[in-house]
């Protein structure tokens, strides 16, 4: 027990956050959930707001937890989800609640801005950033356009885990990976990009020095160590985008893998030296976000579960009732392939019913119209198999190596029926694990920065020592071949019907 170091991680999402306790040992790591809390949206004037004070006092809270137990915390590490920012006054005072990124002032920010300020290719060819109407870029812009008070005075811009650590050490940075889901970040430089601020009448000198992840950012406050009864425990910048962290937590061995970070959403992605900025990549909305070691993470945003759980809440209660290995079971009966779906259609963005929308699709497509819950369940886990082959081609393509196994990490890593259908469809070994990517890519880099491991790959293989990782090999692969042509062969005529749509709306 003497040779345990503990490390505290601050694991914020968008709509709860935890704070846990992790320890490495003898070259393995144990973790323990400390809190849990809600993170609430705050409506109020027609715009949603994080409460930051509220995450601060959870923050507080579970550090004077750790102080009551009598543990010796060697560092401190929060992470987030991306865009957000807290804009700081001149002296020194957080001016607002920072907006969410679910705010309604960005639905139409994206396209005013690469319309009338900066073109969309000439955006993606200095960021690599796939477009989202939340990107901090068009926050940004919308506020700066709407006259907003906090925005106009702000003397400094801070992401929300930087902020946040500002909060505990008085000290201002900007890490490098939260920075990257801005879109205002050059992966080439790795320094924001001084054109693209300019034309939101920013200067560099507004957001905080540029940190890697592993950086020591200050110690706890007087302050906070009188609230916490702690000491000066360093707090660090780890991995500040959460996904950042998960990738992080990869427990690969060695750089020919791609992951699927798998939940609501899925991302997939490789980790390469340098960002892939192409036509093709353009194209194909593929993504270069901020790794650790100076990495870049080559991803691609897909719909994942969250099919799956807007059909559950539309269930009947006794179907709602099933566990989800019984219902998902019970899918496993129906015949496969029946009716298939591109999961990243817009037409499943927000339905009014998710159920609706895919009868609907499957109707428009002239196929067998999925109706019990086991069927729709089917031809969910049927098309995001599919879906994920697709990308998982394109991915092949762009990658500089050969890519020989593909990592689920995260929650769907528990999904054991989606496992060997990904398997299956890609062709490729998968490995199921770890579920708490985030938390443990987060522990992880503490622990390099306090010395304890020298680089990723080191963290990489403890990570691999201390959980159990489920292999699923591929099989059927006639099947799913035959599967695949068909799945595409829908896709394209359902984007090509889309198409002559458009063209008839705006004749």
């Amino acid at each position: 027990m003497e040779n345990k170091k503990y490390f505290f991680a601050v694991d914020l999402g968008a709509t709860s956050g935890r704070t846990i306790i992790g320890s490495i040992n003898d070259g393995r790591f144990e973790l323990e959930e400390v809190t849990r809390f809600p993170n609430n949206l705050i409506e109020q004037g027609g715009h949603y707001y994080w409460d930051i004070y509220a995450l601060y006092f959870e923050i507080i809270r579970g550090l004077k937890e750790v102080a009551r137990r009598g543990l010796e915390i060697t560092s401190i590490g929060i992470d987030t989800w991306g865009v957000d920012v807290v804009f700081i006054g001149e002296d020194g005072a957080i001016l607002r609640n920072p907006r969410a990124y679910r705010d309604p002032i960005t639905f139409d920010a994206m396209d005013d801005y690469l319309k009338h300020v900066i073109s969309r290719k000439e955006v993606y060819n200095v960021t690599g950033i796939q477009f989202l109407n939340f990107n901090s870029i068009f926050q940004l812009y919308a506020m700066k356009r709407e006259g907003n008070s906090a925005f106009r005075c702000a003397s400094k811009i801070l992401f929300v885990p930087d902020a946040l650590s500002w909060m505990l050490t008085g000290n201002e940075v900007c890490e490098y990976t939260i920075a990257s889901t801005s879109q205002l970040l050059d992966p080439r430089t790795k320094q924001l990009d001084e054109r693209l601020l300019c034309s939101l009448g920013l200067t560099r000198s507004k957001f905080g020095k540029m940190v890697n992840p592993g950086t020591v950012i200050g110690v706890l406050t007087d302050e906070v160590q009188k609230l916490t009864g702690l000491g000066p425990v360093p707090v660090i910048a780890v991995a500040g985008h959460d996904t950042g962290s998960a990738v992080a937590a990869v427990p690969a061995k060695d750089e020919k893998f791609a992951y699927l970070s798998s939940g609501t959403w899925s991302l997939m992605g490789i980790e390469t030296k340098d960002a892939i900025i192409s036509d093709l990549s353009y194209a194909r909305n593929f993504t270069n976000e901020g790794g650790i070691e100076g990495t870049t993470r080559f991803l691609k945003n897909i719909c994942g579960m969250w099919l799956y759980e807007r059909c559950r809440l539309e269930w009947p209660e006794e179907v709602r009732k099933l566990s989800h290995p019984e219902l998902q079971g019970q899918a496993m009966t129906v015949e496969p392939f029946r009716s298939l779906i591109n999961p990243d259609d817009p037409a499943f963005a927000a339905p009014s019913s998710m159920i609706g929308a895919i009868q609907k699709y499957c109707g428009e497509t002239n196929q067998y119209v999925p109706q019990t819950p086991a069927e729709i369940c089917r031809c969910i886990f049927d098309s995001l198999a599919l879906r994920y082959r697709q990308v998982f081609q394109w991915m092949q393509e762009f990658a500089p190596f050969r890519l020989e196994v593909l990592h689920i990490i995260g929650g769907g890593s528990l999904n054991k029926y989606l496992n060997q259908f990904t398997a299956n469809s890609t062709g490729a070994t998968v490995l199921a694990g770890p579920q708490e990517g985030t938390a443990i890519g987060n522990i992880m880099l503490q622990a390099k920065a306090a010395g304890l491991v020298k680089d990723i790959w080191e963290m990489r293989k403890i990570i691999a020592n201390s959980i159990e990782l489920v292999k699923y090999e591929p099989v059927d692969k006639a099947v799913w071949d035959a599967a695949y042509e068909r799945y595409t062969s829908i896709v394209n005529a359902s984007a090509k019907n889309q198409d002559n749509q458009d063209e008839e709306l705006f004749k």
